[in-house]
């Protein structure tokens, strides 16, 4: 990725709504990383489920619950999946445009850096004493731990972003 210049934020607040200023190496990275998300939500095969399971967590917990937990899964999961596609619609929308994203645009797009962290997340199986620091490069899984990492960063700009003003 391109050296940025310190004083220009990654996602600004401006008078036309958020701006993301992203070199297009990085717009090329969330669009391949937001298209592989919508397939992985869109697959049926119970190998790539457990990669999202922090997507859509349980809303019944207790194992007395199970029977609940199914009926909400059944008439819950599609309508969550469904939210989740509409918002990367939107976000690949305004990176290929590179228009300003509104209130809502920043939130679906906070939320699909999110979706994209929390399959990596579970991928990597991260945890909250995470230091990407103490990946070497030798690592097997480098790459996706330096994508982990750009998508919190990304985050975290967009929430310092929303909460300005």
């Amino acid at each position: 990725m391109a050296r940025r210049r310190f004083f220009k934020p990654v996602v600004e607040r401006t008078s036309k709504g958020f701006v993301l200023h992203l070199d297009r190496d990085e717009i090329d990275v969330l669009t391949r990383l937001l298209g592989e998300l919508k397939g992985l939500l869109g697959n049926d095969d119970p190998d790539v489920q457990p990669l999202l399971r922090r997507l859509f967590p349980p809303a019944y917990h207790l194992a007395d619950n199970a029977e609940a937990e199914a009926e909400y899964q059944r008439f819950m999961r599609e309508e969550l999946v469904a939210s989740r596609l509409a918002g990367i619609e939107q976000v690949e929308t305004v990176l290929a445009s590179g228009a300003a994203l509104d209130p809502i645009g920043l939130e679906r797009f906070m939320q699909s850096l999110n979706s994209i962290r929390l399959v990596l997340g579970t991928l990597l199986d991260v945890d909250e004493g995470h230091d990407p620091s103490t990946i070497g490069a030798d690592h097997p899984m480098v790459g996706e731990h330096h994508l982990y990492s750009y998508a919190s960063w990304l985050l975290e700009w967009s929430v310092q972003a929303a909460s300005e003003g």
